[in-house]
């Protein structure tokens, strides 16, 4: 069972107990909030770039948030030159100050827009191929594929600057 795309487990884990039919998009929102934003420590990541964030946030709620922030940090990682233009992080599935400063140091090199585009990008790629490698859950592949991948417009990386 599913309301607000909140499903029944995870309504459960926040204390919910009545019907899902009943679930209120004000108490899904803060099951999102608390869940997808404040318990994996995406708020920095959302106030240094609202497009990341919102990256971070949706495959988070579809594929569980330590897996996003692993991707997250691995694109770092990518873009780092080994290192050479900012600290690679331990990808670990945590964001922490490491990782929020790292983010801070590609933004610097490459700039704002740039950075956000690249991570954008690359955890893009991670997520479809983790799709691909769901052989027991292919019937969901072409509208995962559909949905997540891409669905943030790279053009939101040049708002807010």
């Amino acid at each position: 069972e599913t309301n607000h795309g909140i499903t029944v487990a995870v309504a459960r884990d926040h204390g919910y107990t009545g019907a899902m039919k009943e679930l209120t998009q004000e108490q899904a929102s803060e099951i999102y909030i608390t869940s997808y934003i404040e318990k994996p420590n995406y708020v920095e990541i959302i106030s240094l770039s609202p497009a990341v964030g919102q990256k971070l946030v949706d495959a988070g709620v579809n594929v569980g948030t330590t897996r996003s922030s692993r991707w997250f940090q691995t694109a770092l990682n990518s873009l780092s030159r080994g290192g050479v233009d900012y600290p690679n992080v331990t990808v670990d599935g945590r964001i922490g100050t490491g990782t929020i400063t790292s983010y801070k140091g590609l933004q610097k090199k490459r700039g704002r827009v740039k950075a956000c585009e690249l991570v954008i990008k690359l955890m893009d790629a991670q997520q479809a191929t983790h799709y691909m490698s769901l052989t027991k859950m292919s019937d969901f592949t072409p509208g995962w594929v559909q949905h997540r991948i891409g669905n943030v417009d790279l053009k939101k990386c040049s708002q807010y600057q």
